[in-house]
């Protein structure tokens, strides 16, 4: 997925960034408010990671104006404001989930995937798919019941293809997952690791529509 890290304290945000970013997730890090609303404008985010208390302002405006424009984005609060009020005026300010510093970052990414899921409309960490069985919990991949081992980023394109089986999912959109603000792109990236899942999951488990795109094939 794509994420916005909306973060001032240097310290978390690195430490947030990298855990996220080593899940194989495109991590975007703001750290004003100003910033923050500039890039939820300009890239379609798949989650949004956000702190409450920045430098130029508070993050539920941020949050208001989201949901203002009808931009349904799923956004985790994370603050050290542990109030029962403040939670719950995050919550109806449009957050779908909240949670208080200091926190685990395994917990963390639990959290992501799970309001994930539920954006998706599937709550069910298991995906499958013919013979091929996804655990997002347990970051785990089998065929035919036998495990496949991937890396972060192959993991990452083959979830984008599940949530969307059988649909075509262009180049630019796997590339606009995998890569966060200013990173560099090689040209082949995608073809890369498109080839490799195919010698690790069958060459007919993902077809190539020439200029369209890429199929996860049923």
């Amino acid at each position: 997925m794509r994420i916005l890290l909306v973060e001032d304290e240097p310290g978390l945000g690195d430490a947030v960034r990298e855990h996220v970013a080593s899940t194989g997730h495109a991590v975007d890090w703001m750290m004003t408010l100003a910033d923050a609303e500039h890039a939820s404008r300009t890239v379609a985010y798949h989650l949004i990671l956000l702190d409450l208390a920045l430098p130029d302002g508070s993050g539920l405006a941020l949050l208001r104006g989201l949901r203002g424009r009808g931009d349904k984005v799923p956004v985790i609060v994370l603050t050290a404001r542990d109030r029962i009020s403040d939670r719950i005026e995050g919550l109806n300010a449009g957050a779908d989930d909240y949670l208080v510093k200091p926190f685990d970052l395994e917990e963390l990414s639990a959290r992501i995937m799970a309001v994930s899921r539920r954006y998706a409309g599937d709550p069910n960490p298991v995906l499958r798919l013919g013979n091929l069985e996804i655990d997002q919990t347990a970051h785990s991949v089998s065929v035919a019941g036998i495990a496949a081992e991937l890396t972060a980023r192959e993991w990452a394109v083959l979830e984008l293809l599940m949530r969307r089986p059988g649909a075509l999912v262009s180049k630019e959109r796997i590339e606009d997952a995998l890569y966060a603000f200013g990173a560099e792109i090689d040209s082949n990236a995608v073809e890369v690791y498109v080839s490799r899942l195919r010698k690790k999951l069958g060459r007919e488990t993902i077809r190539t529509m020439r200029g369209l795109g890429y199929r996860l094939e049923p």
